[in-house]
């Protein structure tokens, strides 16, 4: 072989190799929304107008835990939370929440360093923290990553509504004297909540698109955290 023969042997030998690493690699999606209200800030740099998005993130709290230790949203800093709205004496919808939020915690089981399941109860006077205790036993909950809250009743309540997005309420005509939504909301390490997962519908079928959504959602919230923390050019991948 001549050695102009070689050296074109040689450049398609390299870019068929770049041609596979380009094919390889996934393909970039869109982040995740981040749902609720926002401010615009307007201000100027090098004499030029920049409008900043000031996101709705979820405001400072305090709740009992499962253990009668006071926490508040600090407790919970640089985790990416995964909550439901439930009561312990639910004869309907919350048992199926809670089997599907131990599902999840399963499927994502490899992100648990980073990852707080909460369980706000929305009737206090009844879930006291000794009852949550004996609630997370009897649900056979073991990891410390899952949290089951108890505070103040109208608080709780629009807590749900307003900065979780899911409703959450007394009705004197619901089984239980309470209604709520069955979703669960995916909030990421800043406090913002990127989605709302309607798992188990109100007829108390299970909604597996929902239920995949959401552990599709969360993978990639967690690989956009790896992809920064290794110093790579921040983008979320499709897997």
């Amino acid at each position: 072989m001549t050695k102009r023969a070689q050296n074109v042997s040689y450049l398609v030998l390299f870019l068929l190799t770049i041609a596979t690493l380009v094919a390889c690699q996934e393909e970039p999606v869109k982040p995740l929304p981040i749902l609720g209200n926002y401010d615009l800030s307007y201000r100027t740099k090098d004499g030029k107008q920049i409008i900043d998005t000031i996101y709705q993130t979820i405001p400072d709290f305090q709740f009992y835990n499962e253990d009668s230790i006071l926490v508040n949203k600090a407790s919970f800093k640089n985790k990416v939370w995964i909550s439901e709205f439930f009561f312990a004496t639910c004869p309907s919808i919350c048992p199926i929440m809670n089997t599907q939020l131990k599902n999840v915690e399963k499927a994502l089981k490899s992100y648990s360093k980073d990852l707080q399941f909460l369980s706000f109860t929305i009737d206090p006077t009844h879930d006291t923290p000794s009852v949550l205790k004996a609630h997370k036993q009897k649900l056979g909950i073991q990891n410390k990553n899952w949290a089951f809250l108890s505070g103040n009743e109208a608080f709780t309540h629009q807590l749900g509504i307003e900065h979780f997005l899911i409703f959450a309420g007394r009705e004197e005509e619901a089984l239980g004297g309470y209604a709520h939504s069955g979703a669960f909301t995916l909030v990421d390490k800043k406090g913002r909540v990127r989605g709302v997962y309607e798992v188990v519908q109100p007829d108390l079928s299970i909604n597996t698109k929902e239920y995949q959504r959401l552990i599709k959602e969360a993978k990639q919230l967690f690989q956009g955290y790896m992809a920064e923390g290794t110093g790579l050019k921040a983008r979320i991948l499709r897997f």
